[in-house]
């Protein structure tokens, strides 16, 4: 049975998710933030050195990053679902996306998220950081533009890393600002398992 240590309010709820829309036999094993500081309790560590969630125990492996563990759990319990074939231009643009979650599009909004938590004036760092979130941000909108879905106008685990963008966007209030993916947003939460992640993240909160 895949085993995933789940952080509240975290990108591991997107691992939920998947799993659910995998329809593989997984258990939860949930940490909660310090209520003081937020960080992830020394628990984790026991896992994996960086204390850090989402990560999966499978076949006697642990499994760190979002990115990575998308791309195990699809690769070998997917069955064709939710990723291209492999040797495609469709492939190497979902590859492109499954990352981009975790690099060029999460950097500048958690540095936005700690400057905002730090509160301290800075000469350059706070412009460059909204001038390269409207980038990246306005890439992703754009990127959506006639499309349902962003690759092969199906779900693929590409849209389930992209929805912790999404709801980022969402809860710092600026996502009505980017059209296509405020009707990206919509189109996810029809999915019953993105609504099952959820309702597991609020159970175990």
């Amino acid at each position: 049975m895949i085993i995933l240590h789940h952080l509240n309010k975290s990108r591991s709820k997107r691992i939920i998710w998947l799993l659910e829309e995998l329809q593989v036999e997984y258990k939860i094993v949930a940490y909660q933030r310090d209520k003081e500081n937020f960080l992830a309790p020394e628990a984790l560590k026991k896992i994996h050195p960086l204390g850090k969630s989402p990560v999966i125990e499978d076949n006697g492996q642990i499994i760190a990053e979002s990115g990575a563990i998308s791309e195990y759990l699809i690769s070998r319990y997917g069955s064709g679902k939710l990723a291209p074939q492999k040797e495609t231009n469709e492939y190497s643009e979902y590859l492109q996306w499954l990352h981009f979650a975790e690099s060029s599009a999460i950097l500048p909004l958690l540095m936005k998220m700690y400057l905002q938590k730090d509160g301290c004036e800075t000469r350059y760092l706070a412009t460059y950081v909204d001038s390269e979130i409207n980038n990246v941000i306005s890439y992703f909108n754009d990127s959506l533009k006639g499309k349902t879905y962003l690759i092969n106008e199906q779900l693929s685990g590409a849209d389930i890393m992209m929805s912790f963008i999404v709801e980022i966007l969402e809860k710092n209030g600026t996502l009505a600002s980017f059209e296509h993916i405020k009707r990206y947003a919509d189109l996810l939460k029809t999915h019953h398992a993105f609504n099952k992640a959820d309702l597991l993240e609020a159970q175990y909160e």
